[in-house]
C-alpha cells in the first residue's frame, strides 16, 4: 500500500435567452417565477434546471438511471441555486420534499438518506438510508443563508438541528490529525484503523460558515486538516476521488491511497478544484489549496480541455472531460490568474451546455451533473454569487432588491 507523508499533528447567447423564456413558461410550479422577486436578475440556466429537473412537489429528478432517482446531493444543490436565484418558493419545496422523503419527516431525528427512487418491486422510496455528508453540509449552509435573507426562523432551527447531527454522526477524531468529516454516518470507518475520506466533500467556504455558527464545533480544525489533506495526497498536483487515513498509533497516522478505491480522480474530484477556485482569496488556506492542486492547470493547458480521469500518484491522464468539467474549472483558472484558460473553458462549457439544452425535451433530460457543475461554475463566473472569508455568500440580487424585499 502506497503511503503519503506521515502527519503528526501539531452572457448567454440569444438562443439561450429564447430557451430560458420557454423554460419559464413551461416550468413546474417548484421553479416558476411566481416565487422569484421581480427585482432579481433573470438566471436562464436556473430556469432551465427547474424545467428539466425539478418536479412539482420539489423533488429533483435525475432520470438517467432505471431507478429514476433523487439524491440528497441534488436536493441540497438545488436549494443553493434557488437561493442564488432568489426563488424562495422553489427552495422551500425542495427542502420540504427532502425532509419528508429523505429524513422521515423529522430533520432533528435523523440525517437525510442519500438515495431515493424506484425499488425493485415498483414502489418508490429510500434506496439507501446511509447519509452523504457533502449534501448535509450544503443543506445546512443553504438553510443558514436562506434564514438570514428570507427571515425564516424555521430554517434556522432546522439548520442548527442538522449541524448537531452532522457533528455527532459524521465527524471523527483521527489519530495524529484531529477532526475530519467522514463521507457518511456509516461504512467509512474501516477495520484496522482505516478511514475513507472524499476530498470533494469539504468545500472551504462551507467549513468556514459552520465554524461561525458552531464555534465550539470541529469546523475550523477540519478546514485546516482539509488543507493538510490536499497537500499530502496530491504529489503530482492532482487529487483522487477518494483517499484514506491510516492510524499508525493512538497519536499518529498517515494518509494512504484508498485500498478499496485506488487513486483515480474524476467525477468526484473535479469538485475539489471547483471549491478551491471559489474560495475567497483572503482566506489563508485558499492559496495553499490551489498550489496543492496545480496539476490540473498544466494538464488542461496542454490540450485545451480537462482530462476525464487522472491518476493522483503518477499524474497520468486519460480521456476528455465533459463540459461540466470545463464549467467547474472556470473559477479555478480565474483564481490561478490564468484568464485565457478560464475563458477557453467558459466558452467550451457554454457552447456544449447550449447544445445539450437545445436537444433536451420530453423524456430526455440534459446531463444532470454537467448542468449542476455549470450552475456552480458559470453562475460564479457571471458574478451571481461570491463567498466571503466568513463563509457567507454574497448574492448579486441583494444589490438590486430593496432591503424590504431582500431581507
Amino acid at each position: 500500500m502506497r503511503a503519503y507523508p506521515t502527519i503528526r499533528r501539531p452572457s448567454w447567447r440569444l438562443a439561450a435567452m429564447v430557451l430560458a423564456l420557454s423554460s419559464v413558461l413551461a416550468a413546474p410550479a417548484a421553479a416558476r417565477a411566481d416565487g422569484v422577486a421581480a427585482c432579481a436578475p433573470a438566471w436562464p440556466l436556473w430556469q432551465a434546471f427547474g424545467t428539466h429537473f425539478i418536479q412539482r412537489d420539489g423533488r429533483v429528478l435525475d432520470a438517467s438511471t432505471p431507478r429514476l432517482h433523487s439524491s440528497s446531493e441534488g436536493q441540497s444543490y438545488g436549494m443553493f441555486f434557488a437561493l442564488v436565484a432568489n426563488d424562495p418558493a422553489a427552495f422551500d419545496k425542495m427542502w420540504r420534499w427532502a425532509v419528508d422523503n429523505l429524513a422521515g419527516g423529522d430533520i432533528g431525528a435523523r440525517l437525510p438518506a442519500w438515495h431515493w427512487g424506484k425499488r425493485e418491486d415498483g414502489s418508490w422510496g429510500v434506496l439507501d438510508d446511509n447519509s452523504a455528508s457533502d449534501a448535509d453540509l450544503w443543506f445546512a449552509y443553504a438553510l443558514f443563508e436562506a434564514a438570514d435573507r428570507w427571515h425564516r426562523d424555521d430554517y434556522l432551527r432546522d439548520a442548527r438541528a442538522l449541524v448537531a447531527r452532522i457533528e455527532a454522526e459524521e465527524t471523527v477524531e483521527l489519530p495524529g490529525l484531529g477532526p475530519m468529516l467522514l463521507p457518511g454516518r456509516r461504512s467509512f470507518a474501516r477495520p484496522d484503523s482505516l478511514w475513507q475520506i472524499n476530498p470533494s466533500y469539504l468545500p472551504l467556504p462551507l467549513l468556514r460558515r459552520l465554524a461561525t455558527v458552531s464555534p465550539s464545533g470541529p469546523w475550523a480544525r477540519i478546514a485546516d486538516n482539509t488543507a493538510a489533506l490536499l497537500a499530502a495526497v496530491s504529489p503530482k498536483g492532482f487529487v483522487a476521488d477518494w483517499v484514506a487515513y491510516r492510524g499508525a498509533s493512538p497519536t499518529s497516522g498517515l494518509f494512504v491511497v484508498d485500498p478499496l478505491k485506488g487513486d483515480p480522480g474524476s467525477y468526484d474530484a473535479i469538485r475539489t478544484y471547483l471549491w478551491a477556485g471559489m474560495a475567497p482569496t483572503d482566506d489563508p488556506l485558499a492559496a495553499p489549496m490551489l498550489q496543492a492542486l496545480r496539476g490540473m492547470a498544466a494538464a488542461t493547458a496542454s490540450t485545451g480541455t480537462p482530462p476525464e480521469r487522472v491518476r493522483a500518484m503518477t499524474g497520468r491522464t486519460e480521456g476528455t472531460g465533459p463540459f461540466g468539467f470545463s464549467s467547474a474549472l472556470v473559477p479555478y483558472f480565474t483564481a490561478k490568474k490564468q484568464p485565457w484558460l478560464a475563458d477557453l473553458q467558459r466558452r467550451r462549457a457554454q457552447a456544449l451546455l447550449d447544445e445539450s439544452l437545445r436537444t433536451a425535451g420530453p423524456g430526455r433530460q440534459p446531463p444532470y451533473y454537467d448542468v449542476v457543475l455549470s450552475l456552480f461554475g458559470l453562475g460564479w463566473a457571471e458574478e451571481r454569487y461570491r463567498f466571503l472569508s466568513t463563509g457567507q455568500v454574497q448574492l448579486s440580487w441583494e444589490k438590486t432588491c430593496p432591503p424590504t424585499i431582500a431581507r
